[in-house]
């Protein structure tokens, strides 16, 4: 696979979607890239789909996530039946081959790594498509590991300036050595309810509500399942709103705001993708409520560096007319529940006009860097 080939015969913009991964967010990626493909222009683009298993296999599937279903009502995995892709960073001229020399994988113009959570989302591979030198959508090395890793989002969020709630990082290894000591300073800092959530996954998974001080050390447990520093946050009486933002840093736009109304206690995992929450787009709230979930919006993009595409997630709290920042997800959910597109649907742009948007953004992107 090539970067900055010449026009195929075809005259098509050729795709290569990287969904799957290592990550426990592994069935949404295949979920988001199957409706990717089903929006793709056929008139303009052509997909060249790369499956990435559980155990990080690179491979030309045999089997198109248009194809991947997965039955009593869960959600499809990557077919690890397929022909390898051997990866070559430093070779800027073929970084991307088959192992199968009778197997041809051609050139492409772009790299849309739909993969989320850790070894996609967090700049891993973002660095790997750098070395490349192989344009690709979203936002880069940087802006990807920040946003990815939700403690130092607030790090980042709070030196800028912008609202949150209150909230505690702990890693597993201090927790472990004095579990009672973070129990005591959660009780004085925080009041219950709070949320437990692994700092650097995303999709709502590990995530726990804990409404009483004995309930702490099981929800710390589950979290550091499956990351080694979790965050602990003040759960707040508050409607849940989202933002799509679109664009290169200081220049993006904001899709109007949507809302969550959770099927669940909280819209945990299996609220999001398996059960029917409601999403309310536009969300009703007033017109300046709006207005301020925008600008705070682009100004959470702005403070990360991100780039090409984003979803920024508040806490509105009615009762004090707060706004608060709670995340930025630089890979949003492409599924046919995501909040994202139906974003910008609702703003005027539909899912295939959308995804040929993020093209052209990284195509622009990719030229500017080389002036």
């Amino acid at each position: 696979m090539t970067a900055h080939p010449t026009r195929p015969p075809t005259g098509k913009l050729r795709i290569a979607l990287l969904y799957g991964g290592r990550s426990a967010e592994h069935p949404v990626s295949v979920v988001s890239a199957r409706s990717v493909m089903e929006a793709l222009d056929p008139a303009r683009f052509e997909v060249v789909p790369i499956g990435i298993t559980r155990e990080g296999a690179w491979l030309v599937s045999r089997t198109s996530p248009l194809e991947l279903t997965a039955p009593g009502g869960e959600l499809p995995v990557v077919d690890a039946e397929g022909t390898p892709v051997a990866l070559r960073p430093g070779a800027v001229a073929a970084p991307l081959v088959p192992v199968d020399p009778g197997v041809t994988l051609g050139q492409v113009d772009v790299v849309f790594p739909l993969l989320h959570g850790p070894f996609g989302e967090d700049g891993t591979v973002q660095g790997l498509l750098e070395l490349a030198d192989l344009p690709y959508i979203g936002s880069g090395v940087l802006a990807s590991a920040l946003a990815m890793d939700k403690a130092m989002t607030k790090v980042v969020l709070e030196q800028a300036g912008l609202p949150q709630g209150p909230y505690l990082v702990l890693r597993e290894r201090d927790w472990r050595a004095d579990p009672g000591a973070f129990a005591a300073r959660v009780a004085a800092e925080l009041t219950w309810p709070v949320f437990v959530k692994p700092a650097r996954l995303g999709s709502s998974i590990g995530i726990t509500k804990v409404t009483a001080p004995e309930q702490l050390d099981a929800a710390l447990g589950a979290a550091f399942a499956w990351d080694g520093k979790v965050l602990v946050e003040q759960g707040l009486a508050a409607r849940e709103l989202e933002c799509g933002v679109l664009g290169p840093a200081g220049a993006a736009e904001c899709s109007v705001p949507g809302e969550i109304v959770p099927a669940h206690d909280f819209y945990d995992f299996e609220a999001k993708y398996l059960d029917e929450s409601k999403l309310l787009i536009p969300a009703p709230v007033p017109a300046e409520v709006a207005t301020r979930v925008r600008e705070l919006a682009r100004r959470a993009y702005d403070a990360l560096d991100c780039d090409g595409l984003a979803r920024v997630d508040f806490f509105y709290e009615e009762a004090t007319g707060r706004i608060l920042v709670n995340e930025v997800n630089t890979i949003p959910g492409f599924t046919p529940k995501s909040m994202f597109p139906l974003l910008w649907e609702a703003s005027g742009m539909a899912y295939p006009e959308l995804i040929a948007r993020l093209v052209d953004l990284a195509l622009e992107r990719s030229r500017d860097r080389k002036g």
